[in-house]
């Protein structure tokens, strides 16, 4: 019989991080669970090492890098249980993490993802993330990044999404709006994800209780030309591929002003060219979001609740976007 959660670790040579989160997972109180570990290549030893010490997790070697979203969706197909949890290798979990997450799930039919709180891992006392905020020029960034964890929030609340680093996923949901898109590689799939679920009707809850130490970006560097480029390229598709028209047609000047802002900064500030070259890279193969639009657009229902544009944070000065980025610093900023 399968269990009734599949969890998902994506690793790419990450074993120094890849122990301690399988530790934590062998700790804890919620035990119906298997876990399948996707290697994307790594040149590390971490396929020789869970394969000699761990031989209960699954395992699912790729020969090279095929991406976040990709590797993801290899351990969703080959497994069966009603819940779907992603994992970064670089986590570690409190005890009762799972068990909250799936009672969230198992109370709220209509949920369809739930979100962890993410600490970071060398600031316990700081949260990185507790979900996705959005706004309508389509940037996203961590709910509540770098405030104080001071336990003011006890009861799960809804949000627009879950950061896929550590969230959970109604498979019931997913047969019905997709997997994460492959052709994002890495970053904002979880986002897309969220907005074609939100599109269907379909809720999420943040967690407070499912609490998750996390080392950011440890696998890609902040700031990397890497992340830089991506983030620019998906950042097109998103908003090509989920964006209702009519809403769209509202806010397109001001998702352009703000974008072509945002490359300005980075080309300035930064000198990075990342930026840019993404953006483009996005514009060119318009296409391939395009196409899928037609996939994801029509799946929109009315919500037993508030729709998905309630969910939207209020717009903010162009100048004061990066201020959405101080978790990412030492900052620690206090409600």
């Amino acid at each position: 019989m399968s269990p009734t959660v599949s969890i998902a670790i994506v690793n790419w040579n990450g074993l120094h991080y890849l122990r301690d989160c399988l530790i934590s997972l062998e700790a804890q109180t919620f035990t119906d669970f298997e876990v399948i570990v996707v290697d994307n290549g790594s040149t590390d030893g971490s396929v020789e090492w869970v394969t000699q010490h761990v031989p209960r997790v699954r395992l699912i070697h790729n020969t090279t890098n095929v991406g976040f979203a990709a590797a993801n969706n290899q351990a969703i197909r080959a497994s069966a249980a009603p819940y779907i949890v992603t994992l970064n290798n670089d986590t570690r979990l409190d005890p009762d993490w799972l068990a909250v997450l799936v009672a969230a799930a198992e109370a709220h039919p209509d949920v369809g993802m739930c979100a962890s709180k993410m600490l970071f891992a060398d600031r316990p006392d700081v949260i990185n993330s507790t979900g996705i905020r959005l706004d309508p020029v389509g940037i996203a960034w961590d709910r509540r990044g770098g405030e104080a964890d001071i336990g003011d929030e006890r009861e799960p609340i809804e949000v627009f999404g879950p950061c896929a680093g550590a969230a959970l996923y109604r498979r019931s949901m997913l047969e019905q709006i997709g997997l994460f898109d492959e052709d994002f590689f890495a970053y904002l799939e979880d986002v897309d994800l969220a907005w074609r679920a939100r599109l269907a009707g379909w809720r999420c809850l943040y967690v407070p209780a499912a609490r998750v130490h996390h080392v950011h970006s440890a696998t890609s560097v902040e700031g990397s030309p890497l992340k830089s480029y991506l983030l620019g390229r998906n950042k097109v598709w998103l908003i090509a591929k989920d964006y209702p028209i009519l809403r769209l047609l509202i806010w397109l000047p001001l998702i352009l002003l703000y974008d072509m802002a945002a490359v300005v900064f980075a080309l300035i500030a930064r000198r990075d060219v990342y930026a840019l070259k993404g953006r483009l890279e996005g514009w060119l193969r318009l296409r391939v979001a395009l196409r899928k639009r037609r996939a994801a657009q029509p799946l929109k229902r009315s919500a037993s609740g508030r729709s998905w544009h309630h969910y939207l944070d209020p717009l903010t000065p162009p100048w004061r976007v990066l201020e959405r980025y101080a978790h990412l610093t030492r900052t620690v900023k206090r409600r």
